[in-house]
């Protein structure tokens, strides 16, 4: 018989060998999967790769450090860090690393399955699903999508208690962000139509697919194409062009300190410029630039693809590089060409090639949504993801989104840091807004019940323009009938200017008076069962740019566009040219410019935009207003009124 200080002492044995824990739910799916449909109960012997984001260190100090370079009445202003100085201040520290692996091994998992990425920021291991479900207490299904794809996921999972302060995200269980990467192709591109097939209703759609609601619009109705060119500013309300756009933001400036300069222009595969295009935008409008071409980076192998030429497959990096280039001639453009032919690419392959330290075993991205490289596709990038390769431009314009209800609120989270991390380097970070006013790509909304499609009621909030740490960027037009020179409104033109308020992210403080202002003095006509209305959530755009009837030079014709694609590169050509300005005086770029742009002394450097409305989900949308607004933000820039302001500060 033992004593009873043997068998206490057996017992705290025991106790060690097999802990006892208190699981907590850590991430359950608030919003039900766009068009996935539930097929069967997932094979416990089927793999799993299981990726945990560990909590990063210091994250939760990400906005006071941005804000302290980044707001103008700060004495560390324009205080950029270092790359290495980002890397080392969220790397994950020890304590977290351990705590994680020790819970893995305590479960019954050898070290040596599990890896650390490079970055520290995740722990990769190869489970099963069996061992998943018990290691998560989840339970795992298989969904299947129309494009044919199956996915993996989970409604719900959970961690003890005491681990998930050192966790931020796993992979895969409750995100579905599979709205973004295309479906492997079994066709090779270079067989398929010559016209893009009918899409799929709700299929897959990669950033760059023509499907995928990204991209500038034609007139419905209407080829587009244009028989002559009108260059005449009485024609600004018919044709836009870039006399017109530097006529309304009073652009009036020659770059002189290009070397020192840096503007990039992101563009997804298959989406591609034609050099022949240009060269024909070039000699209508800008003669000296006949020859010039974007300085090529590829990422994860980005090519300039010649097998489509259309309107669904160049019209996006045509309008993109013509306007960018022209506007902010002579400097030097850069194109992140993202994604391969066969696989294509998103956002989280931009991060990595961008910034090192966000890389990870395999990119520490997700299959259903992300591209995977080397690519085992034939004729993919056979090569290592493209990780750390590029220092970011100064400016980067990204006219891409999704629907913030694609992602899950962790997922989001960990993407919208990385964009608080490039600023912190010094990088202004733009994205289009979107062309449904408050509905999602496609003009899905959301029901009652969660799901997303035509017909839903409640505002589909883009992403990652809802982010406080991207500056979102809306559209208005010069109205029909008037002169180029009397007030914008918001674009009701084929597009409706995307904006409204974040599910996700909370209201940054550089923007809290002028939202509390908007929903006091101009309150919307809705009630919670519509948007977020609570008044504590992040709204967007922060500001717009004209983003109607284009005039660009596409498959070897001049065609008429619109949409927020064309806003993004705009705003970005005049940020570049303020940074060209500093400079050349020895100050640096103007890095996140949200917390300056929202400041009392920028107030007066924006046409303020009062009229129109964002249409959609069975609504007039929301309204625009004196001061900020969520269809224009806080209205157009007025290049000169900006530049000499932010010459001034340090």
């Amino acid at each position: 018989m033992l004593s009873l200080l043997a068998f206490a002492l057996l017992a705290t044995a025991f106790s060690f060998a097999t802990p006892i824990t208190n699981h907590v739910v850590h991430e359950k799916r608030s919003v039900a999967a766009a068009s996935w449909s539930l097929s069967h109960r997932a094979s416990p012997d089927s793999p799993l790769p299981l990726r945990i984001g560990l909590k990063q260190s210091n994250i939760d100090k990400l906005y006071d450090e941005l804000l302290d370079i980044s707001h103008p009445d700060s004495p560390n202003y324009g205080n950029h860090w270092s790359a290495q100085q980002v890397a080392d201040y969220f790397r994950p520290g020890v304590e977290t690393v351990n705590a994680v692996k020790g819970w893995l091994v305590d479960s019954g998992f050898e070290h040596q399955r599990m890896r650390l990425a490079k970055g520290g920021q995740w722990l990769e291991m190869n489970v099963t699903v069996a061992e998943a479900e018990e290691l998560l207490k989840a339970e795992y299904h298989v969904y299947e999508h129309p494009s044919g794809r199956k996915h993996h996921a989970c409604n719900s999972y959970s961690v003890p208690a005491h681990i998930q302060e050192h966790i931020e995200l796993i992979t895969p269980t409750v995100a579905f962000d599979a709205l973004i990467a295309p479906p492997k192709r079994t066709v090779p591109f270079s067989k398929r139509k010559r016209s893009p097939a009918t899409p799929v209703p709700g299929a897959a759609k990669g950033l760059g697919d023509p499907s995928s609601g990204n991209g500038p619009k034609l007139l419905p109705g209407s080829s587009g194409k244009l028989k002559g060119i009108i260059t005449e500013l009485e024609q600004c309300d018919e044709f836009i062009t870039p006399v017109c756009l530097q006529t309304l933001y009073d652009i009036i400036y020659k770059p002189i300190a290009t070397h020192k300069n840096s503007y990039g222009i992101t563009e997804f595969t298959p989406q591609s410029y034609l050099p022949a295009d240009l060269d024909m935008f070039f000699k209508n409008f800008s003669k000296s630039q006949i020859g010039q071409r974007p300085n090529l980076i590829s990422i994860d192998g980005g090519e300039l693809q010649t097998i489509e030429e259309s309107f669904n497959f160049n019209g996006e990096s045509d309008l993109d590089l013509e306007y960018g280039m022209t506007l902010t001639n002579p400097q030097p453009i850069t194109l992140y060409q993202t994604g391969d032919i066969p696989e294509g690419a998103s956002f989280n392959n931009l991060l990595d090639a961008l910034d090192g330290s966000y890389c990870t075993f395999e990119g520490g991205d997700d299959p259903t949504q992300d591209g995977i490289y080397p690519d085992p596709l034939k004729g993919g990038f056979d090569k290592p993801e493209s990780c750390g390769i590029v220092k970011p431009a100064n400016v980067i314009s990204t006219s891409y989104g999704m629907n913030e209800a694609d992602a899950s609120l962790f997922y989001a989270q960990r993407q919208c840091s990385e964009y608080g991390k490039l600023g912190l380097m010094g990088t202004t970070i733009l994205y289009s807004s979107g062309d449904d006013g408050v509905a999602g790509f496609g003009n899905e909304c959301i029901f009652p019940n969660g799901t997303q499609g035509v017909g839903g009621t409640r505002f589909n909030p883009s992403f990652p323009g809802g982010c406080p740490f991207v500056t979102s960027v809306g559209a208005t037009q010069v109205n029909p009938g008037s002169s180029v020179f009397a007030p914008e409104s918001a674009c009701e033109q084929v597009i409706f200017s995307g904006g409204g308020f974040s599910n996700f992210f909370s209201i940054p403080s550089y923007q809290k008076s002028q939202v509390a202002s908007f929903l006091k003095n101009h309150p919307p006509p809705y009630t919670s069962a519509q948007f977020n209305n609570s008044g504590t959530s992040r709204g967007f755009p922060d500001l717009s740019a004209n983003g109607a009837n284009y005039v660009i030079a596409i498959d070897g014709e001049f065609e008429l566009v619109f949409g927020t694609s064309a806003s993004s590169p705009v705003v970005g050509s005049i940020l570049t040219l303020v940074n060209d300005a500093r400079l050349a005086i020895g100050k640096g770029p103007i890095g996140f410019i949200n917390p300056t742009i929202y400041s009392e002394g920028f107030r007066d450097a924006f046409n303020d935009i009062t009229t129109g409305g964002n249409q959609g989900c069975g609504t007039p949308g929301f309204t625009s207003a004196p001061g900020w607004d969520p269809v224009t933000g806080l209205g157009t820039p007025n290049f000169l009124k900006l530049l000499a302001k932010w010459l001034i500060l340090p």
